[in-house]
């Protein structure tokens, strides 16, 4: 936990509880637990999952290959880092200045190379689609998301939800919702907290307002975009509306409670509302979401923009005791780069994540966090080794969808900085040693949240299904 960053003391807690029983009708099973809470002070072991939908390319990134043809390499030239045999791209340069503060994994690898085939296998850990998998929507028998299982799996601090999804849902331009970021097979009341701080945009993509583009045309700007405070949402099955005030959460409540009649049901209801309770009551709480609000100094480092807005509160979150942040930078595939590429990596999307995530880096650091934050930065795929261009569409060129490998950047968490895991061949197209997986990269992150490898969440008739799919990704710590 963050210097400054204190625990309520128990009256405090205790009081914030017992409104929630005034209220919300919770049972005083849950103040027993509350006040052993605070007897049992344990480390806060904790995720930032950036996800950025599209999938980056390996080589314009983390991979370089200046030896390789120009139809190969790219329009990038590598820099140097302080790590002495590691080169990331030319325009990561605050990265490349605290290179002693992550490593990279050039070797993880997987056999689709469609967007929600991708995203399936990313954001759940596994390695494999499931049986009845849909491209075009998420299915009740999907992989339960890595979101999900952290959510059910990891016990509330704080009493809030161990695991939330910011600052979007992933959802197509065209309205179709990308499966895989779901509970899946573990019932839709289990989905993540969503909490929805950027409007659905079919329009522009990237960082908005400062680095805002669409795809073809370049530098572009959708009116009405605003990056605030969210509402937030409880799972559908919970709830038929979002949590916009006391009032409504409590009509939700009554109508959804006689909907439910299992004790099981029960305490994982109530272990939702306690969460809505401490969301919308809790003014700590709530000032960790309105990022737009913050110091004009911290602003700055992060950056104006969707992204660097939306890293703050991931950093928020994780002091106010949120195990596992997933954060979705970029709506709408954002980092699909199949055209004009290269200036759209140079002048939209990587200065704002270079910024972010170096500031992110930065202040873990100062707060003595970041040995027990991982950062996971990571795509669906990556791109095609060869540079190919769609003129009909594009007027510059750029890389298809490669699921064979990608490059996936990690930091704190226990992780040495300034590490290589794996290696590619001379044209970044497929792993040539130490390959790893998604269900590899799902196991560190538990691994990484202190979970057990025998653990397994339950399904409503109580059967286990085991959270560990394969050993964590080693050598990085």
């Amino acid at each position: 936990m963050a210097a400054g960053w204190q625990h309520p003391t128990t009256n405090r807690r205790t009081m914030l509880q017992a409104g929630a029983v005034g209220l919300l009708g919770l049972g005083t099973n849950h103040l027993a637990a509350l006040r052993s809470e605070a007897a049992t002070a344990t480390p806060h072991r904790s995720v930032i999952y950036i996800f950025l939908s599209g999938g980056l390319g390996q080589h314009d990134s983390f991979d370089p290959k200046p030896l390789a043809p120009e139809n190969i390499r790219g329009e990038f030239a590598p820099i140097a880092t302080r790590t002495p045999g590691l080169q990331i791209c030319e325009h990561l340069p605050r990265l490349a200045e605290r290179s002693q503060m992550w490593s990279v994994v050039r070797s993880l690898t997987h056999t689709r190379n469609e967007h929600s085939e991708g995203h399936m296998l990313m954001l759940t850990g596994r390695n494999t689609l499931p049986p009845t998998f849909s491209a075009s929507k998420p299915m009740p028998q999907d992989w339960p998301a890595i979101a999900s299982v952290v959510g059910d799996v990891v016990s509330a601090r704080n009493n809030l939800p161990p695991a939330v999804v910011l600052p979007e849902r992933m959802i197509h331009r065209t309205g179709r919702v990308i499966p895989g970021q779901f509970a899946g097979q573990m019932g839709n009341r289990r989905d993540p907290w969503f909490i929805e701080a950027a409007p659905f945009n079919s329009t522009t993509y990237g960082a908005y307002p400062e680095y805002e583009f669409h795809h073809a045309r370049g530098k572009e700007n959708f009116k009405g975009l605003t990056f605030q405070a969210p509402s937030l949402s409880l799972p559908d099955a919970l709830s038929q509306q979002r949590v916009l005030s006391r009032l409504s959460l409590l009509g939700t409540i009554d109508e959804q409670r006689r909907q439910w009649d299992t004790a099981a049901a029960t305490e994982q209801f109530d272990r939702h509302r306690e969460n809505a309770v401490s969301l919308l009551t809790d003014p700590r709480v709530r000032s960790a979401f309105d990022v737009t609000a913050a110091p004009d100094a911290e602003q700055e480092r992060y950056g104006r923009n969707s992204f660097g807005w939306s890293l703050l509160m991931a950093k928020r979150l994780v002091t106010a005791g949120v195990s596992l942040v997933q954060v979705n930078l970029g709506n709408n595939e954002t980092w699909d780069t199949h055209g004009n590429a290269f200036p759209h990596l140079k002048d939209y999307l990587f200065p704002p994540t270079d910024r972010a995530l170096s500031a992110l880096l930065d202040d873990l650091q100062a707060t003595g966090q970041l040995d027990s934050t991982l950062i996971v930065m990571a795509g669906e795929f990556g791109r095609t080794p060869k540079v190919f261009g769609l003129t009909q569409h594009y007027k510059h060129p750029g890389r298809d969808h490669w699921g064979a490998v990608q490059s996936v950047f990690l930091a704190g968490g226990g992780i040495q900085g300034g590490r290589i895991i794996g290696a590619t061949d001379k044209i970044g197209g497929y792993p040539t040693d130490n390959p790893q997986t998604p269900e590899n990269l799902g196991a560190t992150i538990y691994s990484s949240l202190g979970l057990p490898d025998t653990i397994a969440w339950h399904d409503d008739l109580s059967r286990p299904h085991q959270v560990y799919h394969a050993e964590p990704i080693a050598g990085l710590t």
